[in-house]
């Protein structure tokens, strides 16, 4: 398998209201690299989705630790504390730090709040695309995550429509013969965190394409919480 990404330019940017998969795909169509193809996968980021979504909330500008009342009221859980740095449960089962609140690629004066439902946002991008570019694509909301243990941030996947969440390999036998029997594979944050490399964190590109991925990981009715471990299998919590 071979998969080719490229970004996608020329969206603009995204205000509350704005007709999101309208502009995705008017630029998708633009450049002939990222026109959309049936089994292509649309990764968009959770900042422009939010927009779209007027999931913006005015802070101070003046006061860095503004937003932090907002942390406390998106979180359902608090789960550690060190200073000004809060490790919480949003209501999508997400632990992140600060509920996932930003204020990054935002105007100075707002944070931008996770979509009340990433998966429906998801849902609706791929339907607005299809309805658009006459293709049946995958799409992936993506947004940056730290990870436990592991310096650095990358992007993972927090809602999807038409791509698996998580691939099964259990039972399937490795290179040598031997059968799997944990082994779990979370595509759409692989492909999430793939696709961030073209896209940045400061350039203004919100959207990239995936094309080649395998047909199998093309699922109808996925949905984002397959990814999130239950806490009765959590260890840490």
């Amino acid at each position: 398998m071979t998969l080719t990404i490229a970004p996608v330019h020329g969206i603009g940017e995204i205000v509350p209201g704005a007709d999101l998969a309208g502009a995705i795909a008017e630029a998708c169509a633009a450049d002939p690299a990222t026109a959309l193809a049936d089994g292509d996968v649309v990764v968009v980021t959770q900042k422009v989705v939010s927009k779209a979504e007027d999931r913006l909330v005015p802070v101070d500008p003046d006061d860095p630790l503004s937003h932090k009342p907002l942390v406390e009221a998106e979180a359902v859980r608090v789960l550690r504390r060190r200073g000004d740095l809060l490790i919480t449960e949003t209501a999508h089962g997400f632990v992140c730090a600060n509920a996932g609140i930003d204020l990054s690629n935002v105007d100075r004066g707002y944070a931008a709040l996770l979509p009340v439902d990433a998966d429906r946002s998801a849902r609706r991008i791929r339907d607005g695309l299809r309805a658009r570019c006459g293709a049946t694509v995958g799409v992936i909301v993506s947004d940056t995550f730290g990870r436990t243990w592991r310096r650095g941030v990358t992007d993972v996947a927090i809602g999807i429509a038409g791509i698996a969440g998580v691939i099964d390999l259990r039972g399937t036998a490795d290179a040598y013969g031997r059968e799997l029997q944990v082994t779990e594979v979370c595509v759409a944050d692989e492909l999430a965190s793939a696709a961030e490399l073209v896209m940045g964190k400061a350039t203004g590109v919100p959207v990239a394409v995936v094309r080649g991925v395998d047909p199998d990981w093309l699922r109808p009715g996925s949905v984002a919480d397959e990814i999130v471990r239950a806490p009765a299998d959590d260890l840490f919590r």
